[in-house]
């Protein structure tokens, strides 16, 4: 996910940021993966950042408990990333190496934070009239993961069970997860007789259950059929089905 931020004292500090103004720049970075994954026990992780574009990027990361509005300098998280800041200029890479710190989180289930890269292109050259320059930040969802879960990632998907229940304004299919995981959804789609219903995406946290509305659906029907495509550790859409009760 990415989206346009405003002016930060951090990128001033960096001395990288200017005024709004265009033509509009086009991100270039990517990131290997769209989830990170963080065993207990392990001395770090590393996320590859790859410039695809052609100018140079000042970038900066950080990991936040999940504030979209967090900011490099309020950023608590129990990670420290290193480099938190640097150049990279077009087709190079650069890894970033996140090291927890130590924080006495549960032990029973994983830990969501996010992971944040922000990119500011270059200025433009002086002979340019006119132009924007525009931050760009991509967050990424990082899971801590306990050591001695029981199961794993594909078994907790599957023991999801879900319902069709009445809310206000309709109807919306719960998911109900009874295992240590966060278990993420790119598609869900209810088959119930000849009509099917998108119930759009989402994640259900451990031990805990979340509300897909149900677009419309105007009564609870006698059971169905789901198909889903669930976001493994790689970041990888698997499509299973479940029955709906």
């Amino acid at each position: 996910m990415k989206s346009l931020l405003n002016r930060s004292p951090a990128w001033l500090l960096a001395g990288a940021f200017a005024a709004v103004c265009a033509p509009l720049a086009q991100a270039g970075v990517t990131i290997d993966g769209t989830r990170v994954i963080y065993p207990a026990g392990e001395r770090e992780v590393t996320i590859k950042l790859n410039n695809e574009g052609n100018t140079p990027s000042l970038m900066q990361i950080w990991v936040d408990r999940g504030d979209i509005k967090s900011q490099p300098q309020n950023a608590d998280a129990p990670f420290l990333v290193t480099p938190p800041i640097f150049r990279l200029d077009p087709a190079k890479s650069q890894s970033v190496r996140l090291a927890f710190t130590g924080e006495k989180l549960p032990q029973d289930r994983e830990s969501l934070f996010w992971f944040n890269a922000m990119e500011v292109p270059p200025l433009p050259k002086a002979n340019e009239q006119s132009f924007m320059q525009v931050a760009v930040r991509s967050r990424l969802k990082l899971f801590y993961r306990p050591a001695g879960l029981p199961g794993d990632l594909p078994s907790a998907v599957k023991q999801v069970n879900w319902t069709v229940v009445a809310v206000a304004g309709g109807y919306a299919l719960r998911g109900q997860n009874p295992s240590p995981y966060h278990v993420s959804f790119s598609a869900l789609n209810l088959q119930t007789g000849d009509k099917r219903y998108d119930a759009g995406q989402g994640m259900i946290a451990p031990f805990a259950s979340h509300d897909f509305p149900l677009k419309n659906l105007t009564g609870k029907p006698a059971g169905g059929q789901l198909r889903y495509r669930w976001m493994s550790d790689y970041g990888v859409g698997e499509e299973q089905q479940a029955a709906v009760h």
